[in-house]
Formats: C-alpha cells, sequence, structure tokens
C-alpha cells in the first residue's frame, strides 16, 4: 500500500502543541542510551504519550532541549518538541556514524528541513516547502517517493501543513516506521536532555 501525506492529516488536530514546533528523528540500530551518548545527552524520567512530553519541554530554560526516545523495530523513534538539534547537522552528521539518520522538522514560522544523512554524509536533505531545491550527496535517491508521497513541486505557494504530512509520509516510505496517533499518544518514552549551544 503506498503511503501519502493523506495518512498524516491528523498530526495537527491531534498533537496541535507538538505540530506547533518539533523536530522527528529516526535512526536505525541504535538504542536509546547509546543515541543520547552520541548526543551527549543527560538521561531524563520516562514519560507516558506525547502531550506529557511536550507539556516537560516547555517547563525547561532555553540551555536544554528535551528529547523522547522509544524503539519502533529496528529504529529508534526521537521527538523534540519544539526541538532543532536533530536537523543540526554538527550534531547529527556524528551521530549518525555507521548508522542511518531520517528526520524532519518544522517550526513555529512553517519553516522546517528534511534530512537523510547516513555515516556521517548528507545523503539527501531540502525544506519540505521547497522539495524542488535538494542537496546531499545522493539528492534525487528518493524524488520518485517525494512525488508519490504528495510534496508539492512547482511555482505556486505550498500548503505547509500538507509539506509536514509528506515529510512524514516519506520518512515512513524510506524507513516503514508508522508513528501512529496510538504509538504517540500512549507510548513510554525514555527521555533525555540535551545541551543546547
Amino acid at each position: 500500500m503506498t503511503v501519502t501525506a493523506d495518512d498524516y492529516s491528523w498530526f495537527e488536530d491531534t498533537f496541535p502543541d507538538l505540530a506547533e514546533a518539533y523536530c522527528l528523528t529516526l535512526v536505525k540500530d541504535l538504542a536509546s542510551a547509546d543515541l543520547l551518548r552520541r548526543l551527549d545527552g543527560e538521561e531524563g524520567p520516562v514519560l507516558t504519550g506525547a502531550a506529557a512530553v511536550v507539556k516537560a519541554a516547555y517547563r525547561l530554560g532555553d540551555s536544554q532541549q528535551l528529547v523522547a526516545m522509544a524503539r519502533v523495530g529496528p529504529w529508534t523513534l526521537m521527538i523534540e518538541p519544539n526541538g532543532h538539534l536533530g536537523v543540526d547537522e554538527e550534531r547529527a552528521l556524528p551521530a549518525s556514524a555507521g548508522t542511518t539518520w531520517i528526520l524532519h522538522f518544522c517550526n513555529v514560522n512553517g519553516l522546517g528541513s528534511f534530512l537523510w544523512a547516513e555515516d556521517g554524509g548528507v545523503r539527501s536533505a531540502f525544506e519540505p516547502v521547497l522539495p524542488d531545491s535538494r542537496w546531499g550527496s545522493t539528492p534525487d535517491d528518493q524524488l520518485s517517493a517525494m512525488h508519490r508521497v504528495g510534496f508539492h513541486f512547482g511555482t505556486d505557494a505550498p500548503d505547509v501543513d500538507r509539506s509536514v504530512a509528506a515529510a512524514f509520509a516519506l520518512a515512513e516510505t524510506m524507513t516503514g516506521v508508522r508513528p501512529t496517533p496510538e504509538l504517540l499518544g500512549t507510548t513510554a518514552f525514555t527521555c533525555g536532555f540535551l545541551r543546547v549551544r
């Protein structure tokens, strides 16, 4: 079955606080504790559901970022409410050594990023609202999938919400991980704290 942006139309309505500004990262074959260590993080509490994670993240000051991690098959899902450290190439690329790192990010202004990194290098990166402009060592490897899932190509103004949903769909196409409302709403996430540089 083909995954499309329509499969993620629920995200903004179901998780409005998270959808306002988030970074969602999938890392292959790396446990939460190892991922946190690579990011120079400190262990935090276990929190159940995205609502609890968002609430805890917004209680922190500007010097720390909360990350919430859960294992989904061979992938570790890492969520940053109001965060962007996963898309920070100075941290993401070294952390992707020996593994695959796929993430999408959107901030409160609708600016975003999609990053596919492997073993310390960028395979493909682009802004979800501007998918025509891609960079990396293999920027076109997922181009047919990008068209299939529903990214907006062309000169007329894109829909930011549709671009976010398309980013979810592309990440699922590449990893097989589907973040459902149930997964985000009921999972016990291992949390950690990262320093904001």
